[in-house]
C-alpha cells in the first residue's frame, strides 16, 4: 500500500528524526543519573555530562566513545561536526551497567534533548560492541510512549504516541509499536495524522511504512491517514509567520 499520496515528506522526515533523536542519543549520555527512591519525595534524577557523586553514579565511558566516533565521522568527511544539543534524562531510578554498556530508567521517565521531548515508564538502552546504539521506550497499563519535536522556525509540532518506541542504530530503524499514533501540527492545529498498529520508517532507505492489526489505534485493525492540502498548510503557516512578525514588532516598539 502506498502511504505517499496521503501522507506529506515533512511527516516522514519529522518523524524518523522525532524517534530517531529520542532513542538514538541517550545510549551516549555521560554520568548516569542519582536515583531517588520512590515516595522518598526527593527530585527525580537527572543525567547530564560528567561524572555524578552517590550511590547510583556512574562513570562517563559511554559518552566519551560516542563524542570520540562523532569526532572521527567527522574528521573523515571533512566537515566540521555540529554542535549537539545537551540530553538530560529525569527518572525516579537508574540500573547502568558499564561492562554491558546498557542503562535503564524507570519511572516517570522525561528526556529532553533541545526542542525534543520523550516521556515514557521505563527507558533502557544499550550499546553493541560496533558502536551501535539501540533503545526501547515502554510504558504501564493504559498509558503510551510520548515523543515531542518541536520546529519553531515552521510553527510546527511533531508528536508521536504508542505502546512501545524502538530505535535500531544499526539498521537505522525506529518504530512506534501499539496504538501508534504520528501527527503534525501546524500553529497548533492538527494537519497529516497517520495511525495504525505499527508505525516504521527507515532513515538508511529513507522507506515508511504503517501495518494494521488488531492492536491498531485505527478502527477495525486498518491503517487510517489523513492529510491536509499543501496549499492549506502553506497558509497557516504564512498566517502564524505574520501574527510572529506583528508580535515582534509590538515588543519591540515597547522596549
Amino acid at each position: 500500500m502506498n502511504f505517499e499520496s496521503c501522507t506529506t515528506l515533512a511527516l516522514r522526515m519529522a518523524a524518523a528524526m522525532l524517534l530517531g533523536a529520542a532513542l538514538a542519543c541517550a545510549p551516549a549520555l555521560a554520568a548516569p543519573a542519582l536515583a531517588a527512591p520512590a515516595g522518598s519525595g526527593a527530585r527525580p534524577a537527572a543525567a547530564s555530562a560528567g561524572t555524578g557523586t552517590g550511590k547510583h553514579a556512574t562513570p562517563a565511558q559511554p559518552a566519551a566513545a560516542g563524542a570520540q566516533a562523532g569526532s572521527r565521522s567527522a574528521s573523515q568527511s571533512g566537515k566540521k561536526p555540529a554542535e549537539q544539543p545537551d540530553t538530560v534524562v529525569l527518572s525516579d531510578t537508574l540500573n547502568y551497567n558499564d561492562a554491558k554498556k546498557e542503562s535503564v530508567f524507570t519511572g516517570n521517565v522525561v528526556m529532553t534533548r533541545g526542542l525534543m521531548t520523550l516521556r515514557a515508564d521505563k527507558l533502557a538502552l544499550h550499546q553493541d560492541a560496533e558502536g551501535f546504539q539501540y533503545g526501547t521506550a515502554t510504558v504501564g497499563p493504559g498509558k503510551l510512549v510520548f515523543v515531542r519535536q518541536e520546529n519553531p522556525e515552521k510553527f510546527e509540532v511533531i508528536e508521536a504516541r504508542g505502546l512501545r518506541a524502538e530505535y535500531d542504530g544499526k539498521t537505522e530503524e525506529f518504530e512506534m509499536i501499539g496504538k501508534a499514533v504520528v501527527t503534525r501540527f501546524i500553529c497548533g492545529k492538527p494537519f497529516d495524522t497517520i495511525s495504525g498498529e505499527r508505525v516504521k520508517y527507515n532513515q538508511k532507505t529513507d522507506v515508511y511504512q504503517a501495518y494494521g492489526g488488531p492492536n491498531s489505534a485505527a478502527a477495525g485493525g486498518r491503517v487510517r491517514s489523513v492529510a491536509q492540502p499543501g496549499a492549506k498548510a502553506d497558509a497557516a503557516v504564512a498566517e502564524c509567520s505574520k501574527k510572529s512578525a506583528q508580535g515582534s514588532g509590538r515588543a519591540t516598539g515597547k522596549q
